[in-house]
């Protein structure tokens, strides 16, 4: 069933190593909401099926928790006047540890959201600092037990591994911290240094050093094997649940369900093409004010790439791949134009291969994305074929 994604493009403070389009300026906020709330009519045709119900709804940013009680209940009255939302639907708001007091959790806590996606990084303070966050370590612990006192039992944290450091004592104590909150989902990511961040102008300039390859991989090693140990299932490379506890939204992206993204930089897909709205809050809120019209890229699709982006999301989650649909549905014979390779993959460990499903190791998923590449290299034989 459908989905719809709200970019909420607004940040206190720069992290280090975001490259998500966000501002730190807040002049434009309360127009934005007025905007988001015209798109909503603009774009409400937009899903494949327009009457069926919404069952998940993601606020992401940017810091969605930087809304006020008052503009969330704008943007929730527009979405029900848009939309018909499921009674079940899954509704989550992203959130910075420094915004969840006790006031703002009530507000939360009254609101229609029932999940909150906490960005914790670490609950090691130099790490933090390093990383420009904008709130402290004891902030990390209180917001989640905060949250949890307000009524929240569905929440989601982040961290973040292969943060520069002396050995792996950090990611130990981080890992025993998260296990004594006792939440039922973790987001867990590598930390990655992307060219127009403050890491990587730092990294350009050798005034930042990553860890070696070896030590990020270890630390995954260890989130595996500890993650398990505490009853934690890993349904996608990065993300991990207690059984039945998956983010639905983010498993739909992962599913190609349809899903319908607003504001600026924002994503959609209804399953024939992708539209990219453009990642400029000035133009984005003149377009949709002004002009009546949505900034945005559209991108069609064609049958390889639906067959491509197939077997790229699916080769990240526990589900695996299955070539014979790729192959039957979406015209990708890998299991033939890549047979050498895939038995190549299931000898060295690196990949399982079951009724045609094949399935990275803990070995293979440290390789994901090198593997993927590798398995795009069959596409223009199959296209021409």
């Amino acid at each position: 069933m459908p989905g719809l994604y709200l970019h909420i493009p607004f940040c206190k403070q720069a992290c280090h190593y975001c490259d998500f389009h966000f501002s730190t300026s807040m002049g434009l906020k309360g127009q934005f909401v007025e905007a988001l709330v015209k798109e909503m009519a603009l774009r409400r045709a937009y899903l494949p099926d327009p009457d069926a119900p919404l069952e998940t709804i993601y606020f992401g940013g940017g810091t969605p928790s930087l809304l006020t009680a008052e503009e969330l209940n704008r943007i929730f009255d527009a979405i029900r006047a848009n939309f018909y939302v499921s009674p079940q639907a899954e509704i989550t708001l992203e959130a910075n540890p420094d915004d969840l007091t006790p006031t703002k959790l009530a507000v939360l806590a009254a609101s229609p959201i029932n999940r909150l996606s906490i960005g914790l990084q670490s609950f090691h303070e130099p790490h933090l600092r390093l990383m420009n966050r904008a709130h402290s370590a004891p902030e990390s612990w209180a917001a989640v037990q905060q949250a949890q006192a307000a009524g929240f039992e569905n929440i989601s944290v982040d961290l973040i591994y292969g943060v520069p450091a002396a050995s792996h004592d950090i990611w130990q104590e981080d890992l025993a911290r998260l296990f004594e909150l006792n939440v039922p989902h973790v987001s867990a990511y590598a930390l990655t240094i992307e060219p127009d961040t403050a890491f990587g102008r730092r990294l350009k300039k050798g005034t930042f050093v990553v860890p070696p390859e070896e030590f990020v991989a270890q630390q995954f090693e260890m989130l595996l094997a500890q993650l398990r140990t505490h009853g934690y299932e890993q349904y996608e490379i990065s993300n991990f649940c207690r059984p039945g506890r998956e983010s639905r939204h983010n498993a739909n992206y992962w599913r190609g369900v349809p899903y319908l993204g607003l504001g600026p930089s924002a994503h959609s897909f209804n399953g024939r093409s992708r539209e990219y709205a453009v990642a400029n809050n000035p133009q984005y809120v003149a377009a949709v004010l002004e002009e009546g019209r949505v900034p945005a890229t559209v991108e069609l699709l064609t049958p390889l790439d639906q067959a491509n982006e197939y077997l790229l999301t699916t080769l990240r989650t526990s589900r695996g791949c299955d070539l014979a649909y790729l192959r039957d549905a979406l015209g990708l014979n890998i299991l033939f134009e890549r047979a050498e390779y895939i038995a190549s993959l299931v000898a060295q460990g690196m990949a399982t291969l079951d009724e045609d499903v094949l399935r990275l190791t803990d070995a293979g998923k440290l390789l994901a994305d090198h593997i993927t590449l590798e398995l795009f290299a069959a596409a223009p034989a199959a296209a021409g074929a």
